[in-house]
């Protein structure tokens, strides 16, 4: 069973998540708050698998609440899930540099939301390659210098560090796959090695790095 915490401001946003979620045999609603700070203290009572968070709500707003989750180290399983009204929403690519695991629209199709929320549980990032060009694109585009490179980065083979900037480019595994003609559980492997080297949680983590590093540049990579 997938156990999902809900927090939006507006009670019928979170009723309809909620009875959508519900008419599932495998996902349950085990929270709700109507604020950031509520929704952190929820996480840390409830440990939730999932915590889909509004990007705005009062006392603490989900960028926020987010970096509260992400920083509690009892709380590393939960998986959290940004929700906004738009594709390129201001706030998005600071929830991924928070911790957020991805992003999901409020209009998001009914079908598209379970799954969504069984590739969060799963710990995947919510992040399709399309998404991820998008957002690097307008956030990204203009990356600040990093001051140092990562824990952790000089520990990538060259095989890794040639994987993460390809991730970071937007690239599925299967796609990395095909790039550099091996087996996509062959990718697999090696992001998931990167990720444990480098100490982030997911995909969507991976890439925030990737930019942040140097490791890949706009428009090209380094």
């Amino acid at each position: 069973m997938i156990e999902v915490l809900l927090a939006d401001d507006q009670p019928l946003i979170r009723a309809g998540f909620k009875a959508l979620l519900e008419l599932t045999d495998d996902i349950r609603v085990v929270g709700e708050a109507g604020d950031g700070a509520r929704a952190v203290e929820l996480a840390r009572r409830l440990r939730p698998d999932v915590a889909l968070l509004d990007v705005r709500m009062p006392l603490l707003d989900g960028i926020q609440a987010t970096r509260r989750i992400g920083a509690d180290p009892e709380l590393d399983g939960v998986r959290v899930v940004i929700l906004t009204n738009y594709a390129l929403d201001e706030y998005v690519f600071a929830a991924l540099r928070a911790g957020a695991s991805g992003f999901l629209l409020k209009d998001i199709e009914p079908g598209d939301l379970l799954r969504s929320v069984r590739v969060a549980a799963q710990g995947e990032a919510l992040l399709s390659p399309s998404v991820t060009r998008r957002l690097i694109e307008e956030y990204v585009s203009t990356p600040p210098r990093p001051s140092a490179r990562p824990a952790g980065l000089e520990r990538l083979t060259e095989r890794e560090r040639e994987i993460v900037s390809l991730v970071g480019r937007g690239m599925s595994n299967e796609e990395i796959a095909a790039h550099l003609v091996i087996s996509a559980a062959t990718a697999k492997t090696h992001v998931s090695r990167s990720m444990t080297k480098l100490g982030v949680r997911d995909r969507a983590q991976l890439v925030v790095l990737a930019y942040e590093s140097g490791l890949v540049v706009p428009g090209g990579h380094a």
